[in-house]
Parts: structure tokens; C-alpha cells; sequence
């Protein structure tokens, strides 16, 4: 996917997130936040399009030291839908004037505007899951939307640490594990080293472990539909489900789910 797809996608997933939570009892649970209730994840989504809006208006060029921001917030918790709304419509318009190729840090790989657009895309697709989940309506991610999450997903997480202190734990003797779609297109190979974790090869093909070049094999694999993967990459679905064929070292896809998701 390319900026102008993942502007179109913030767009279509924060509207998909209000119609959701428009009519819902916002006091109700989110099962997949514990402690949340659907407000607590409106006003979260809503805090993070302000946010990041802002960082993209000010082109920040180092860590931010502040992150003080006016979210403009409602008095009446029955506001908030109509306030994330507006929250991803000015983020909208931020992005409309922005070079996604403008330089700019970020605390992931991509070191451009453009990492802050894709970021708030699945930051809102996960949560909209999260809102459906609590009101018992199985998510429906499309599946180029969810090969791009995934990839999003693994590129950037050996970063994470700051927020996911966990991720440290990712250590292994040089272990491998596969990500690999069962429903096309879509592979992923995670190195574990002494010091740390990386993405250390993708492809398009779907792939079955081979000691080849392109197809290492791997100390555990997990396979599954792209949808599936990227909910259970974020800790949203149970690896144990039967949606998943695991195969490997059990104790490396335990070292992982415990330290991987955010």
C-alpha cells in the first residue's frame, strides 16, 4: 500500500470506528483493553488523531519533550463519537497538505511524514476491531490492509521498547520464527538473537519452511488467513484458536506472544 491508500484507510477505518460506537453503551467493557470501557477507546483513538496530527504539522525533527496537546475534549461522554470524528477529519486535512515524503522523525524505521499516516491507520483499525469485539461483531479486515498491517507490524516492533518494555525480553540463541499467510500471498521471518530481534527477510509468496535461500526454515512457524495474523500479532485473538497451525518450537511462539504485543 502507498500514502495516498493509507490516507484513504484512516479515513474509512475512523469512520468505521464512530459508526460502531455512535449508538453503543459507551460504559460497556472492551474485553480485548482490559479495564476500558468504549469510551476509554473513543477517547484514546481521538487523543491519538490529535496527537499525531500534530506532530505532523510541526514536522518534528527529534524525540518530542512535551506531549501536551489540546484534545479539545467533550464535557458528555455521549460526545465522543462525534469528536473522534472530528479528530480524524482534521487529521485528514493535515494530511492533504503534508509531503509524505517530508523527513521527519519517528521512532520507527521509516524516518518520514508518511510513517505517522501508517501508524495512526492501524493504531485505528486495531481499536475498531477492539470496539466490534466488545459488542460481539466478529472484524472484517481486508486482506491487502492486513498483509500491509502485518508487515507495519514486524518492521517496526524490534523499536517499540519505549512504550512495550516487554519487547527487551525478544532474546533467543539465534531463533527464528515464520509468519506466513494460508490464505495467499504473505511471509515473514523474525530473527531472535542474544541482543535483540529484527525482521530479517519478507516475500510475497506463502511459504512452507525449505532450507532455500528465499524460505529458511525456521525454529516455529504460525500460519493462518492475514486477518487472523495481524489481530493475533496485536494480542487481539489466541494463538491456541483454530484459526492457527503452529509448528515448531513451542517454547519460542510462548517467548513471543508473552513479549510482542501493544
Amino acid at each position: 500500500m502507498n500514502p495516498a491508500q493509507h490516507t484513504a484507510a484512516v479515513a474509512a477505518e475512523a469512520a468505521g470506528f464512530v459508526a460502531t460506537v455512535k449508538a453503543a453503551d459507551l460504559s460497556a467493557p472492551v474485553p480485548t483493553c482490559p479495564g476500558w470501557t468504549l469510551a476509554d477507546l473513543t477517547r484514546h483513538v481521538g487523543s491519538v488523531h490529535r496527537w499525531f496530527t500534530e506532530l505532523l504539522r510541526q514536522r518534528i525533527q527529534q524525540p518530542p519533550t512535551s506531549r501536551d496537546v489540546d484534545l479539545r475534549l467533550p464535557r458528555e461522554r455521549d460526545e465522543l463519537p462525534d469528536w473522534l470524528a472530528a479528530s480524524a477529519a482534521e487529521a485528514a486535512e493535515v494530511f492533504a497538505a503534508t509531503d509524505p515524503d517530508a523527513p521527519m522523525w519517528a521512532w520507527g524505521v521509516d524516518q518520514h511524514a508518511r510513517f505517522w499516516v501508517r501508524r495512526m491507520l492501524f493504531e485505528t483499525l486495531v481499536h475498531r476491531a477492539d470496539a466490534e469485539l466488545a459488542l460481539g461483531i466478529t472484524p472484517h479486515i481486508d486482506r491487502p490492509l492486513a498483509v500491509d498491517g502485518i508487515d507495519e507490524f514486524l518492521t517496526n516492533l524490534p523499536f517499540a521498547s519505549p512504550f512495550a518494555p516487554l519487547t527487551a525480553q525478544l532474546r533467543a540463541p539465534d531463533q527464528t520464527i515464520r509468519f506466513s499467510c494460508a490464505d495467499g500471498d504473505g511471509d515473514w521471518l523474525v530473527g531472535l538473537r542474544p541482543d535483540g530481534f529484527a525482521l530479517i527477510a519478507q516475500g510475497a509468496q506463502g511459504a512452507q519452511d525449505a532450507d532455500d535461500a528465499g524460505h529458511r526454515a525456521a525454529d516455529a512457524t504460525v500460519r493462518g488467513t492475514a486477518e487472523d495474523l495481524l489481530l493475533l500479532l496485536y494480542g487481539r485473538l489466541d494463538r491456541r484458536g483454530d484459526g492457527f497451525d503452529l509448528s515448531g518450537d513451542q517454547d519460542l511462539l510462548t517467548l513471543w506472544f508473552t513479549h510482542s504485543a501493544f
